[in-house]
């Protein structure tokens, strides 16, 4: 499923848009990082991007619900 989905547009000019969207879990994956990002350390990236991903999986399981 795909955050933000859009048509595929043609201009005047011929000039064709096709933009499919950012996936609908990487988006509730970077949306987790960014409420638990104020200050960090290097050290902890790494897990943070890993408990980013599995609080998107839960926000994708409850919404499938």
């Amino acid at each position: 499923m795909k955050a933000f989905p859009s048509e595929h547009k043609e201009y005047k000019d011929g000039y064709t848009v096709a933009q499919d969207g950012m996936d609908l879990r990487d988006y509730f994956a970077a949306k987790a990082m960014q409420g638990m990002v104020f200050k960090i350390e290097e050290y902890y990236l790494e897990y943070l991007a890993m408990q980013s991903y599995k609080i998107a999986d839960a926000m994708m399981k409850a919404r499938a619900a």
